[in-house]
């Protein structure tokens, strides 16, 4: 019977004559239950241990492939057990290539058919629709092939914001220019967002500059803003002119979300609603109700996500309800501005005039549409802010209304995909908040046109005409971009490395 040492290990001498055992001897293991992937030479003491044979099992490779972020790295040993990993991310750059192809067909189609019905102004309308196009390609090649990133959303935000550009044409093409101008300056926000909130440090040490910029933003426009359409809302010079209040819906969900950590420590939620209450409450006190109701809204959504208070929530709603009631009872003529409500039909020449024609017209351009240029919506007053959706679904037919509609759901439901995996609560908040702000706005556009809900006037993301709104969409989709660990290579590779 052969000996064992210490550990219970019996040691063998393999010699060269044989397999067999020649001789066995009591030694002191130098580890235990080590093992040796190398061949190992004929005068080295191999150490058998007394553990029970199991069953065999494939060994897995040191491979760790994240389904979430499409992401595989492989570990590698080298020199004295050194693990030296090697990470690839994969962009699906021909899906891209396809897609903005696709796109780009579209475009030029529908380009070829404004310019032939604008000849007094083809030159220029040419012009800035072939720039438009070359920012679009240019985005793709930097942005896409040098720098590995996808694309999903930059298309979707290229095919709206060319939408919104084709009616604007149609309908004004000496505005044109100016949308144009709006959306460079929409993409530019995008990008600097993106960079900036690379650094979640960054992030934290503007949160109280941008909450004063929002707050600063809405104040200013109470004292010098000028009305249109019945809301104190814009701040016109010279000939131009901004609208505050979209600009403020960025700040609002960058706020927000960025003062997480405190607040999940305090449990309280205190600071965001003095902050989110004198936003609202200037909303309030510009008559721009639609506005305030999107910025409650999306408030509604970060104090759930943070808190999971369902009882703080509907206090806060009572709050709001009970505030609504008393600006009802001491300014009555608030409430004028919905007494259309479920009645458009009875006062078609009058209060309803806008939208009974919009739901006449839009019915009217079938599944495929009547063309750009060709719908009588046009002739409507606000036909490209407040009554785009009639606009897409006359000119460009039904179709591509449900097909706007399904896509912005898509968004949603993408953000909160990539929201559980986000590298901080900052940028799962903040994109949630984001799509959810752009779905409430779309639903509030939507349904009020058509008579669902009472009738606010606010706009289309991406596709209705205004400089402030487009610019205001890009934002937000910069922070729904952010949340996805993919759209930073190199902190995804520092996160996977660490694993």
């Amino acid at each position: 019977m052969a000996n064992r040492n210490n550990n219970g290990d019996i040691k063998i001498n393999k010699k060269d004559s044989g397999d067999h055992v020649q001789q066995a001897s009591v030694t002191k293991s130098p580890a235990k239950n080590q093992t040796h992937s190398a061949k190992m030479p004929d005068d080295e003491d191999i150490y058998i241990s007394r553990i029970p044979k199991a069953k065999k099992t494939p060994q897995k490779e040191n491979t760790i492939k994240p389904v979430r972020v499409d992401t595989s790295f492989s570990a590698v040993e080298d020199g004295d057990n050194h693990k030296k990993k090697k990470v690839k991310v994969p962009v699906l750059r021909m899906i891209w290539f396809i897609l903005m192809l696709i796109i780009s067909i579209f475009e030029i189609v529908n380009i070829v058919l404004i310019v032939s019905e604008n000849k007094a102004e083809a030159t220029e309308l040419m012009m800035i629709f072939l720039v438009f196009l070359l920012v679009e390609w240019a985005y793709f090649f930097i942005f896409c092939v040098m720098f590995k990133r996808r694309m999903e959303l930059e298309i979707i935000g290229f095919l709206f914001s060319f939408i919104g550009l084709a009616i604007t044409a149609s309908v004004y093409p000496d505005r044109l220019m100016t949308q144009f101008i709006a959306f460079l300056v929409g993409m530019g926000i995008y990008i600097v967002m993106l960079w900036f909130m690379e650094n979640a440090n960054r992030v934290t040490l503007t949160r109280l500059p941008m909450a004063a910029a929002a707050l600063g933003m809405l104040a200013l426009t109470l004292i010098i803003g000028s009305t249109k359409n019945g809301a104190k809302n814009w701040i016109i010079i010279g000939s131009f002119s901004i609208q505050p209040s979209e600009l403020a819906k960025i700040a609002f969900i960058y706020v927000g979300a960025a003062t997480l950590d405190k607040l999940q420590a305090t449990r309280s939620l205190t600071a965001y609603i003095i902050f989110a209450a004198g936003c609202v409450g200037c909303l309030f006190l510009m008559y721009d109700f639609g506005t305030a109701l999107i910025f409650f809204a999306t408030f509604l959504l970060i104090a759930f996500m943070r808190s999971g208070d369902i009882r703080s929530i509907i206090l806060i709603c009572s709050a709001a309800v009970l505030g609504a009631l008393l600006i009802v009872w001491f300014k009555p003529h608030v409430a004028s501005r919905f007494e259309n409500y479920r009645h458009i039909w009875e006062s078609m020449d009058k209060g309803g005039f806008q939208q009974t024609r919009m739901l006449i017209y839009s019915l009217s351009g079938g599944l495929f549409g009547v063309g750009i240029g060709e719908g009588r919506l046009r002739y409507v007053y606000a036909s490209t802010t407040d009554l785009a959706f009639g606009m897409v679904c006359e000119e460009f037919g039904l179709l591509m209304g449900i097909l706007i509609l399904c896509t912005f759901v898509f968004l949603a439901l993408y953000t909160v995909k990539n929201a559980k995996y986000a590298r901080s609560a900052f940028y799962s908040i903040a994109a949630c908040a984001a799509s959810g702000m752009i779905l409430i706005q779309t639903a509030l556009h939507v349904f009020g046109v058509t008579d669902l809900i009472p009738w606010t006037g606010v706009t289309l993301p991406f596709i209705s005409r205004g400089g402030s709104s487009l610019m205001c969409a890009w934002g937000l989709l910069a922070f729904i971009k952010a949340a996805d660990i993919r759209t930073y290579p190199k902190v995804m590779k520092e996160l996977l490395q660490r694993l």
